[in-house]
């Protein structure tokens, strides 16, 4: 059977069956698409080890718009997608390679990044909350390190989302898994002050008020996009003489962390942080388990 048939039988299935986000799906095509770029429309059954040596070879040497090599992170999307497009095949009882041969480049796990006390209250108070757009920025920074939120899952936010008085929401984050999300009574206080300075009756929670395209046609203001909260976070940072990389994904760091520095187990951030597996948690311990040293002065030989 030809690989783009079954590859678009594939992609409806994580769409109907899956009930995977559309973002996940384009970046599987985006992936499989890259297999039938390299080696045609093959038969599915002409997939086997050689075959995508020889791929892997080719995505190495294709690069991207920032390096003249493909990262091995990259490399490996690349392989996930066609790994689960061969367990798919299995399901459907269609003659393909065994998904278990496709082994993963090695990658380097990237070191956490994240704000200490002193930082997160410089950075707080960069934005001039004078202005509603300060307010604004001001709810955002508290939000993002009070909840611990992916940015997607911070701009797809609508005003009554939030229960303010409880400090808590339900969010929709990976694979389209609900998560319970808590937030602390600072961010609440300074999302509600932004709340009432607004006299817009705009749906969206964080929304543009400056820019050519901030209301749609029927007037009324688009929702702040990820890459415009990227911005703001790295802005206020520079501002605040903060010297290392910041962005939206550093405050979640900021928040895994604060709450392994104080005491919280690595089950719960995981389930906080809307982790599916335990593996991705673990990259906070090596800086966060307060064991460690603990057990360091108590059977340490002193001079």
């Amino acid at each position: 059977m030809k690989f783009n048939k079954i590859k678009t039988d594939f992609l409806e299935y994580l769409e109907i069956e899956q009930n995977r986000s559309q973002k996940t799906i384009a970046n599987y095509d985006h992936y499989l698409t890259r297999l039938s770029d390299f080696a045609g429309d093959i038969d599915v059954s002409d997939i086997d080890p050689e075959m995508i040596r020889k791929w892997r070879l080719w995505l190495h040497r294709l690069g991207s718009n920032t390096s003249d090599e493909l990262s091995p992170i990259t490399l490996n999307y690349h392989l996930i997608a066609l790994r689960s497009f061969l367990k798919f095949c299995a399901k459907r009882d269609i003659t393909a390679m065994n998904p278990a041969k496709i082994e993963l480049a090695r990658t380097k796990r990237k070191q956490v990044t994240f704000l200490n006390e002193d930082e997160l209250e410089s950075l707080f108070s960069q934005p001039n909350t004078d202005t509603i757009n300060g307010l604004r920025d001001r709810a955002i920074l508290e939000l993002l390190f009070a909840s611990g939120l992916r940015v997607s899952e911070l701009v797809g936010l609508d005003r009554d989302h939030i229960n303010l008085k409880r400090r808590e929401f339900m969010v929709r984050g990976k694979g389209q898994k609900d998560r319970l999300v808590f937030i602390s009574e600072q961010a609440a206080m300074w999302i509600q002050k932004y709340m009432d300075k607004r006299i817009d009756n705009a749906k969206p929670l964080f929304i543009r008020y400056s820019g050519s395209k901030k209301v749609d046609l029927s007037g009324n203001y688009y929702r702040l996009t990820a890459r415009s909260i990227q911005r703001l976070v790295s802005r206020y940072a520079l501002l605040a003489g903060i010297t290392k990389h910041v962005s939206p994904h550093t405050m979640r760091h900021s928040f895994g962390t604060d709450l392994l520095m104080n005491g919280a187990d690595l089950r719960t951030v995981q389930v906080m942080l809307g982790h599916s597996d335990i593996s991705t948690t673990q990259i906070y311990t090596h800086i966060t388990d307060p064991h460690l040293k603990n057990a360091y002065e108590k059977y340490h030989h002193k001079n």
